[in-house]
């Protein structure tokens, strides 16, 4: 029986926590067909019998000693979910359990597709998603190694595509991605925090605070993704002259906000830099 055009081909997760399982469960909920199936290896049983309730092949180290070797078998894409320092020693590990045409995916920061393709013989391609992806609404950045063909990036995408939206870069441009996308829902939910914060010292309650931030944040967030309008345009609107916005947006200003976020958003690149000098 032959795959569908559309059909992936069987992913292996190593570690499928908050990240990783949100990219499988996006796979899952996506509909698209996954030749050889979804595996996954994570370190409890309580963690793989959650997946195999999916329908997932899903182990456990603490059970299956040789739990990795079985789920990396016929894997043609494997996922590598674990912290951007257990890297190097996983890939070390799992170099001799790979398919010869297997794709290597990294979605862990600061470390270089160079570094990886300098353990690992196959195909390494780096990416960067984000936590909305756990609600399907994430932003992924990709970029290839050196052995990462177009073909092999498109397939990616595919893949990252199941969780959000997919945005395809040099690899020189990979810290820079992370740092506004990557970390930038921290900031929105820093501007949230604050925003609530306000909200009381002005005297409401904290679940009135709450409400108040909270549903202005995600009801503009839609607004601008339903209205495909620039944000700088939908700001206008609000923004009566001589009116209390405007009053308040000068406050912003004043306070340097662009430069505030600058400064932030390299400070990000700055660590990322960091990680991957080891």
């Amino acid at each position: 029986m032959t795959e569908p055009d559309d059909a992936l081909p069987a992913i292996a997760f190593i570690g499928a926590g908050s990240m990783g399982g949100a990219i499988l469960q996006g796979v899952l909920a996506s509909g698209i067909p996954v030749a050889g199936g979804l595996r996954a290896v994570n370190r409890t049983e309580a963690k793989a019998a959650a997946l195999r309730a999916l329908g997932v092949l899903s182990l456990a180290y603490e059970t299956e000693d040789d739990a990795t070797e079985r789920v990396l078998a016929g894997a043609k894409l494997v996922v590598l979910g674990v912290k951007p320092a257990g890297i190097p020693g996983l890939l070390e590990e799992i170099r001799p359990m790979l398919d010869p045409d297997a794709v290597v995916v990294s979605i862990a920061a600061g470390v270089t597709t160079e570094r990886m393709e300098a353990l690992v013989p196959n195909p390494v391609v780096r990416t960067m998603p984000n936590t909305p992806a756990t609600v399907g609404r994430g932003v992924t950045g990709i970029a290839g190694g050196a052995r990462a063909t177009a073909s092999i990036i498109a397939l990616v995408a595919r893949l990252f595509e199941t969780v959000g939206s997919v945005l395809v870069v040099p690899e020189s441009q990979m810290d820079a991605l992370s740092a506004i996308s990557g970390s930038g829902p921290a900031y929105v939910f820093l501007l949230v925090e604050q925003l609530a914060a306000a909200a009381r010292r002005l005297g409401f309650a904290e679940a009135e605070a709450r409400t108040l931030a909270e549903g202005t944040f995600v009801g503009a967030g839609a607004l601008l993704a339903a209205s495909g309008e620039d944000p700088a345009e939908l700001r206008r609107r609000v923004t009566s002259p001589n009116g209390t916005t405007e009053r308040a947006i000068a406050v912003l200003e004043e306070a340097d906000l662009a430069g505030i976020l600058e400064r932030a958003a390299l400070a990000a690149v700055a660590r990322a830099r960091e990680l991957a000098a080891g």
